[in-house]
């Protein structure tokens, strides 16, 4: 998750969407009051090589604290922070109104069926591993972080919501939007664990796309993904 006044923008980070590569290539762009969620110690190795920010300001202020707030961090003995997939509502409720009005609001989502084989893989990275079936059926499976983080009431609440399978396209809208004056270089993160690059209708069986469907029901119909 970043948010960038520099470049005013807030680019809420989706699961199994590219949004490590995508923070990263953002955080070359970031100015050292912006906040910058921690990534993977491999990650920020591969982003401090680069030569980009690494994690920087996600402590949220004392100032942005509600009651409760103040409550939970006395109970958890630290601050509360800024964190990977923080949700919409989350980051609203701790910056300023008139940032969240203001600043351009992204993310990007993936086509669930994909998305699951690519979870899949991920939750497993080396055998043995489950039968996908038996992981589609199981509630690991159901448990994937995207449209509850850019909603509200089941209504979007950010500006774009990019998707992964145009994600060219997405570098450079989002690139041309915050006035970056070059296309977002994305690096690779976290894409090396799945060996099986078949597509996921050859990988899952039809049992398997009737639950991923019944799970993930309002992305495809709002994003009006086919099988």
């Amino acid at each position: 998750m970043i948010i960038s006044h520099k470049n005013k923008f807030i680019f809420i980070k989706t699961e199994k969407t590219a949004g490590t590569s995508i923070e990263i290539a953002l955080s070359k762009y970031c100015g050292p009051e912006d906040i910058i969620t921690p990534i993977s110690p491999e990650d920020e190795i591969k982003r401090k090589h680069l030569g980009y920010r690494r994690a920087q300001n996600y402590s949220i202020p004392f100032a942005c604290y509600s009651k409760r707030d103040f409550w939970q961090a006395m109970r958890q003995g630290k601050r509360l922070s800024f964190f990977n997939h923080a949700d919409a509502a989350y980051i609203g409720k701790h910056i300023d109104k008139n940032i969240w009005d203001s600043y351009y609001k992204f993310c990007v989502e993936r086509n669930p069926w994909d998305k699951v084989v690519s979870w899949y893989y991920w939750r497993y990275k080396t055998e043995p591993r489950p039968p996908i079936t038996d992981f589609v059926h199981s509630k690991e499976a159901n448990i994937i972080k995207g449209f509850n983080l850019y909603t509200s009431s089941s209504e979007i609440v950010v500006d774009k919501v990019f998707l992964f399978e145009k994600l060219d396209q997405a570098m450079k809208e989002i690139s041309h939007q915050l006035g970056l004056g070059e296309v977002l270089s994305l690096p690779k993160a976290k894409s090396g664990f799945r060996k099986d690059k078949r597509s996921y209708r050859d990988i899952l069986s039809d049992k398997d796309r009737e639950k991923i469907g019944k799970v993930y029901a309002r992305e495809i119909a709002y994003f009006d993904y086919r099988w």
